[in-house]
């Protein structure tokens, strides 16, 4: 079988248990508690999105990981911080795809390389089939960053809501 059509079997067999199978309620609440956490200690905004599967469509038409991380960080309006300091990390079950996405007022700040660390970590963390502990790991690195980068100074607002999205 093809590279192309595997994926598409990927997909076609990737449903929302498979996401539930890796995430729990529980794992989504300690997701949750460890974004709330973190944004105690900085002012950025953090959002987790997890996603079984793409279209087939999408599949088909060759779309990766980081398109759909993007079109997910406008959907979820992300992009729409006062600072300019939301940070979107992406999981993508299927792909076992983990792609994070911040918005250019912190970008600038942190960069790609940093980025691309912590998913690295992530994806670790998948290989060894801990899906929560990586994402939660994950989280609290980025929180790291945006505490050096933007460091919270007063009460400030909570502009995204912290609650894991389930796509």
């Amino acid at each position: 079988m093809t590279g192309r059509m595997t994926r598409l079997w990927r997909h076609f067999v990737t449903d929302r248990g498979e996401v539930n199978r890796h995430f729990s309620a529980e794992d989504l609440d300690r997701v949750k508690r460890a974004i709330a956490a973190g944004e105690t200690r900085h002012a950025g905004q953090v959002c987790f999105a997890v996603e079984a599967a793409l279209p087939l469509a999408s599949v088909w038409r060759r779309e990766r990981p980081r398109a759909r991380a993007l079109e997910v960080f406008s959907l979820l309006r992300i992009w729409d911080t006062e600072a300019n300091d939301g940070v979107l990390l992406y999981v993508l079950v299927a792909d076992h795809a983990v792609e994070i996405v911040a918005d250019r007022g912190i970008h600038a700040l942190v960069g790609d390389a940093a980025w691309q660390t912590i998913c690295h970590k992530i994806q670790a963390a998948f290989g060894a089939g801990r899906f929560a502990e990586g994402v939660e790991q994950g989280i609290n690195e980025i929180s790291a960053l945006l505490a050096q980068h933007s460091p919270r100074s007063g009460p400030g607002r909570n502009e995204i809501a912290d609650a894991p999205v389930v796509l």
